[in-house]
């Protein structure tokens, strides 16, 4: 039997908030934290799935998939599995374990971390070669179809085209992927609210269904056609929540524009500046912040050498990324930490990001009895 290990890591949005579905622009990056399956394929159509924890265990048929309702951290896997069939793979069953470090809920997107480290187990396992942009957009799939966020597909995309010290600009109008590389000097700083989101039961799926309809309104196929002058132009006749939630997107790409153009120049100010507006768009146009992502960026943006700061991710609770002089990253996050806990009462532990390369897959080679050879494997991206 065939025996292989998958790992995809987490990331980090820097500007480009819940522009991914709407077809517009985003900057991010995969992180240094994230989510290995290792696994080994089985002579029948069973799926075995473990996680930590004494309940995270499900062993179902591949004929019988279906959401689970009582532990739905299987559905991510079983969603990637479902896909590769609906695809016209050939799937035959398999164990898998699944660990890591990047924390669940935290605005990090362990979701997609999952799906893409099982889409790349099951290639290796079953010898398939799939093109890296398919993996990620099946990814997607399992997530909007069998999971039910109806998320784009920037979680997915940064987990496998994620590139060690850059950036990833994904355009989602035309499916251009390019890095750049992130100034030197600085660091991002992550920190988790303590408040844990859950896009499934979070406003997120209506947020999307606003941006359709705003659209609509607007009379384009969605907001990444839209200018800030026309925008103005129909502030009058736009339901005033359609307006708020255009006008998120809309200054939301404005600013990845803008930001690609200060990290040519090398104005890592600039990009703070911009990491600024971002957040007080969510807090008072998309409506996706709370009080303790507010009190974190508040908190972040009174330390000294602080450019920006702003939450990361779908919002509803997770985290917040701040840009920092790298020189004073360590400390900036112990001092984000104390003050955080003093004004909120929830604890968090913020770290200083590394900026990491994307998805990779290799063999499995366990441990000879003469320990010759220790657990582990070469990874090769997908």
């Amino acid at each position: 039997m065939a025996s292989a290990t998958a790992y995809a890591p987490g990331r980090v949005e820097l500007l480009g908030n819940h522009t991914d579905y709407n077809r517009g622009v985003v900057l991010a990056a995969a992180i240094d934290r994230g989510l290995t399956v290792t696994g080994s394929s089985r002579d029948d159509d069973v799926i075995s799935l473990r996680a930590s924890g004494p309940k995270a265990r499900l062993t179902v048929a591949i004929r019988e998939l279906r959401p689970q309702t009582e532990q739905r951290w299987a559905n991510y896997p079983l969603g990637v599995v479902q896909q590769f069939l609906r695809a016209g793979y050939e799937i035959r069953g398999f164990e898998a374990e699944v660990s890591g470090d990047v924390p669940a809920g935290a605005g990090l997107s362990s979701s997609a971390a999952f799906e893409v480290a099982t889409a790349g187990l099951l290639m290796k396992l079953h010898q398939l070669r799939i093109e890296p942009l398919e993996v990620a957009k099946l990814c997607q799939r399992a997530e909007n179809e069998f999971v039910g966020v109806k998320s784009g597909l920037l979680d997915q995309a940064t987990s496998v085209f994620g590139r060690a010290d850059h950036l990833v600009f994904l355009d989602f109008n035309t499916d251009a992927i390019r890095t750049i590389a992130f100034p030197p000097n600085f660091a991002l700083v992550i920190a988790d609210s303590g408040k844990k989101h859950n896009l499934l039961q979070s406003k997120y799926n209506t947020r999307r269904e606003e941006c359709v309809a705003a659209a609509r309104a607007l009379g384009v196929d969605s907001l990444r056609e839209v200018t800030p002058e026309q925008l103005d132009a129909a502030r009058a006749s736009l339901d005033p929540i359609l307006y708020r939630r255009a006008a998120h997107i809309v200054g939301e790409n404005s600013r990845v524009a803008h930001a690609v153009e200060a990290l040519r120049i090398g104005d890592a100010a600039a990009i703070g500046v911009l990491m600024n507006a971002s957040h007080e768009s969510s807090r008072t146009n998309f409506e996706n912040s709370t009080p303790e992502l507010d009190t974190l960026v508040e908190v972040a943006r009174s330390v000294s050498g602080v450019l920006g700061s702003r939450l990361t991710g779908g919002g509803f609770g997770g985290g917040t990324v701040t840009l920092v002089h790298a020189a004073e990253a360590e400390s900036v996050a112990e001092q984000i930490q104390r003050a955080y806990t003093e004004r909120s009462g929830h604890s968090s532990a913020p770290f200083v990001c590394r900026i990491a390369d994307g998805a990779a897959v290799g063999w499995h080679v366990n441990e000879t009895q003469d320990g010759a050879h220790a657990a582990g494997a070469k990874l090769d991206r997908i």
